[in-house]
Parts: C-alpha cells; sequence; structure tokens
C-alpha cells in the first residue's frame, strides 16, 4: 500500500487528501521526542521520513513554511482505523491467487503461478489495483517477478500508485544499477561499511565472491550474495504454523535514547499484537528482544512466563523491562548507541 497510514487518514478526511501529513507523536513545536510513523509523498517531500525523530519532522515542516510551501498537517495516528482498512485489503488480495501471504500490515504477497504467465499476472494485478481504489479509496503499488524478492523490490520500484513487471530474463538487468539499499537487510551503517570498500550498486555487490561477502559478514554474506543475484526460494505461504511472530527495526540514526527507543518498543509490540490476533492466536507465554548495536554485534534476551499474556499492554511490559539493562551497565557498560530492536513473541497459544 502507498504510504498506508497517511493515506487512511486521507481517505477519512478529505480535508488532508494532498496534503503534506506526518502521522506520528506531537512534535510540541520541535521539542516532541517521538517518532515518524508514516508520511505522505506531499511530507516525503520535504525530506520526511518515517522513523525519522518528530522534532526533525517539524523542523523540515517550518523550512518548506518559510519557503512559501505548505506546513505539515501533523497527526496523532488510529491503529484501529490502520487495522481494519488493512482487513479490507487483505480480503480483496487473499482469494485471489494460488497462495496468500501477509508479510505487514500493509504488504502481502501473492502467488499467481496457475495463470499460465506473466501476462495473465499483469491483468489480474491490475484488476486487483482497481478493485482496492474503487472499493477502499486507497493506492498500491504492485511489483510482478519470478520470486518474493524481486516482486518486493519491483512493488517499490514506481511508487505511488505503480506497477513494475520484472521477467525471468531481466533480473539482473534491473538490479543491476540499483543502490545497495535495495537490497533487504542493507540499512544505512551498512551502505556505508560497503561503500567504503567501493561497493555502490548491485553490479558492485553480484561481481564480490562469496567468500568474501562470507568472511566479512559471516553467513549473512552469502545471503547477500544470493538477493544480489535475484536469486530467492522462499515460498509464498501462509499455511504453516508458525511458532513465533516477530518484527524489528533499523533506526535512522543510531541512538541510546531511552524515551525514543521504548516509544519504538511500543509500536513494534502494537504491530506485533496486531498479527498475532490476525493468525488466530489469541495469548502467548514467551517475550524475545532483539539488541544490533552500532558495532553489528547483536544480542537476543528473553522471558518466558507461566501464565498466558493475552494483551497488547503486557507484551509492551514485557518487552520494556527486557530492554531495560540495555541503557545502563547492566548489558551495555560502554554506553554504545543501538542500531536495530526487535521484539517476539513465542510459545503462542491458541
Amino acid at each position: 500500500m502507498d504510504a498506508f497510514y497517511a493515506s487512511v487518514e486521507a481517505r477519512h478526511n478529505p480535508a488532508l487528501r494532498d496534503k503534506p501529513v506526518v502521522v506520528g507523536a506531537d512534535p510540541k513545536d520541535g521539542r516532541g521526542r517521538g517518532v515518524v510513523e508514516a508520511a505522505s509523498y506531499a511530507a516525503r517531500r520535504y525530506g520526511i521520513r518515517a522513523a525519522m525523530p518528530i522534532s526533525r519532522a517539524w523542523k523540515l515542516s517550518e523550512a518548506a513554511r518559510r519557503k512559501g510551501e505548505e506546513p505539515v498537517v501533523f497527526v496523532h495516528g488510529n491503529r484501529k482505523l490502520y487495522v481494519e482498512m488493512s482487513e479490507r485489503v487483505m480480503a480483496i488480495l487473499a482469494p485471489a491467487g494460488d497462495a496468500f501471504e501477509e508479510a505487514s500490515i500493509d504488504e502481502a504477497y501473492l502467488d499467481l503461478s496457475s495463470l499460465g504467465g506473466f501476462e495473465a499476472a499483469v491483468e489480474r494485478a491490475r484488476a486487483l489495483k482497481r478493485e482496492i481504489a474503487e472499493r477502499e479509496g486507497l493506492t498500491c503499488s504492485v511489483g510482478l517477478g519470478p520470486n518474493k524478492l524481486v516482486a518486493k523490490i519491483a512493488s517499490d520500484f514506481r511508487k505511488p500508485d505503480g506497477l513494475t513487471v520484472v521477467l525471468p530474463e531481466e533480473v539482473q538487468a534491473f538490479l543491476d544499477p540499483m543502490s545497495i539499499r535495495v537490497i533487504p537487510g542493507i540499512g544505512p551503517k551498512t551502505e556505508v561499511e560497503l561503500n567504503e570498500r567501493d561497493i555502490r550498486t548491485v553490479r558492485d555487490l553480484r561481481g564480490l565472491e562469496i567468500t568474501q561477502l562470507a568472511e566479512w559478514f559471516g553467513r549473512w554474506g552469502e545471503d547477500l550474495h544470493a538477493k544480489a543475484h535475484g536469486f530467492s526460494d522462499s515460498p509464498v505461504s501462509n499455511e504453516w504454523e508458525p511458532k513465533s511472530v516477530g518484527e524489528q527495526e533499523t533506526f535512522e540514526v543510531n541512538t541510546l535514547d531511552e524515551v525514543f527507543i521504548l516509544e519504538r518498543v511500543r509500536a513494534l509490540a502494537g504491530e506485533v499484537f496486531v498479527r498475532l490476533a490476525r493468525q488466530g492466536f489469541r495469548a502467548f507465554r514467551t517475550v524475545t528482544i532483539t539488541v544490533r548495536f552500532a558495532h553489528f554485534r547483536t544480542l537476543t534476551r528473553s522471558h518466558t512466563s507461566r501464565e498466558e499474556m493475552a494483551s497488547e499492554g503486557a507484551l509492551y511490559e514485557a518487552a520494556a523491562r527486557l530492554f531495560s539493562p540495555f541503557f545502563d551497565q547492566r548489558e551495555n557498560p560502554r554506553g554504545t548507541r543501538i542500531r536495530l530492536i526487535g521484539v517476539r513473541v513465542e510459545k503462542l497459544v491458541r
């Protein structure tokens, strides 16, 4: 979906349509401590992005206003509304393919193999885009490719309201000129590290031997090698029984700001709880967190309760307790900044 949260806000408040809209915390005239949850495309033209500190978004809005541009409309957000709209869109998509996989609240995969070829798949994609626009008043961008990796990258290629088709024989030509940032898992810090080795495009990455990438990044380097070649054997499937449900986020800037990080933990807990309920689970007993430091050292910590936990609040509280030692000497004696966090639940109960 295109700028999903902001688009839903505009759908329910037509006065926001085509306006620069930011969904997130109260900016408090530049003193706010939260982050941007989502930004409309008009707001993105000001340089505002998701996960950016809300204070920075406010400053960019003010800079645009001083240039005579329209100031940003800051909206607190309505998670219940976003979940409802997501469910309606997913209900349109789910029956349209051989297999359906909901990747997040605003993203899904469809297996269209039985249609017999890309020409028929393109027609199906166009029909789905029309149906979503007519029934729900929202636009989406679609990528068609020979596997989930290529389809995902293609879906981001032409936004908003785009449709990008990559045939099997076109995969390498499509990927090669792109920045390495299009490869899932490569964030700002990895990009800098690779740029320092003069690796800037997917073509550059593809030219490296798998042994070299494995030496630099371990097993993840082997995964990068496959992705640079457009390889992915991950199936589209919702039929397996998940043993865990989780979400993670890489920060735009490494940080040790406790208020900021715990706000992101709360947001991740909300996303996890939504996915948990969607997959038919009512509770969980184990909460696991992931912390990746600026130097890429990654740690996980878990807590298993004797009693079932069955609320978003319980999930956040358990996760926050696990994160707490990383803000002081207990788990982070050198005060190293954090680049990624994750929240996951296990021992699921239907």
